[in-house]
């Protein structure tokens, strides 16, 4: 039974489908490799890791299909598109994983697990949807579409479906995750997980809503106990007051400090208030320190180089030696765990 120290770490959707690519398959196995770095290097740190993926640009992309194929096939509703979407990801992930974990000589098993997050049917995303996913549709395509059911916010070039993103109460196999930890397994797990409610008759049920995976990410790694809780996207740190002239990094900053520069509007323009927001969740609610970076300075934000990092009182202790990423040749890597 593994005890080592826990690291949960959040990967952006668009970490994994990059916007400025076709998002052709060898596109997404290459977005996959880079993000496998970051996952060996927790790995090689010592930590038993939970890895959670985004997948909101993979669900638009299948909602895509949806459409154009929906003379040929019943369209599939949200909640099938996320988990279709998470086995995919997932499944790409998990093998560039196992690569890169061969490739440093580290022997571990990796898993991959669709999560069912319990959500509330009373939540008020479900009154007042706004997570834009899906094709972009002119004027007269969008009235086409399911009257009545689904609704639409107005973006640049047309309309875009919007869906609710309720908040995750619950992940319903935490247990499943504990167990393969324990096992010494490294988990990967699907998004915020496919969003499930329970119905006037007290049964399961899917709905069509999205989870956003940071969210989640830091309910996991409230649930697991984890000392870390990393986030790997498309900005290498947080920017205070992002494109003006008085902008400035954040480094080695107290939850307390960064609650306040929300609360003034300074951080509404960097585009990751979700990843700040998950991140002071985790650490107000006992957590040790959470970082937000990109994947090429994931190694270095590690070693406290790099990236944005969050904590409950000032960090103001000496930087880390840089991580050993390069062992000498023949030199073998394995995670520093006690099995018993």
């Amino acid at each position: 039974m593994s005890r080592a120290a826990i690291a949960v770490l959040a990967i952006s959707g668009q970490a994994l489908l990059n916007p400025d690519e076709l998002g052709r398959h060898r596109d997404e196995v290459r977005a996959a490799r880079r993000a496998a770095r970051s996952v060996a290097t927790l790995v090689r740190e010592g930590y038993r890791v939970v890895v959670v993926h985004g997948n909101g640009p993979q669900v638009g992309r299948e909602l895509l299909r949806n459409e154009e194929t929906a003379t040929k096939a019943p369209p599939r509703p949200i909640d099938a598109c996320v988990a279709a979407t998470c086995g995919t990801v997932g499944y790409l992930l998990a093998t560039e994983a196992r690569n890169e974990l061969r490739r440093l000589r580290i022997t571990k098993g990796v898993s991959v697990l669709l999560l069912w997050t319990l959500v509330g049917l009373d939540d008020p995303a479900f009154r007042k949807p706004d997570r834009a996913l899906g094709p972009v549709f002119n004027a007269w395509r969008a009235r086409a579409q399911r009257p009545g059911e689904v609704q639409f916010t107005e973006v640049d070039g047309g309309w875009q479906r919007v869906v609710p993103g309720p908040r995750p109460l619950e992940v319903l196999n935490l247990d499943a995750i504990e167990a393969l930890l324990d096992r010494g397994q490294l988990v990967i797990c699907g998004g915020g997980g496919v969003p499930v409610a329970v119905d006037a008759r007290g049964q399961f049920v899917g709905v069509e809503a999205v989870v956003d995976e940071d969210l989640t990410a830091a309910l996991l790694a409230e649930h697991l106990g984890a000392e870390l809780l990393t986030f790997v996207t498309d900005s290498d740190q947080v920017f205070a007051n992002l494109g003006r002239t008085d902008q400035r990094a954040l480094d080695r900053v107290t939850a307390s400090d960064v609650r306040a520069l929300a609360a003034s509007g300074q951080l509404a323009a960097s585009g990751l208030e979700r990843k700040v927001e998950a991140a002071l969740e985790f650490v107000e609610d006992g957590g040790l320190r959470a970082i937000i970076t990109s994947a090429d300075r994931f190694a270095a934000a590690l070693a406290d180089r790099a990236g944005t990092r969050i904590t409950r009182v000032v960090d103001d202790g000496p930087v880390r030696r840089q991580i050993d990423l390069f062992p000498l040749a023949g030199e073998g890597a394995s995670p520093m765990e006690d099995d018993a």
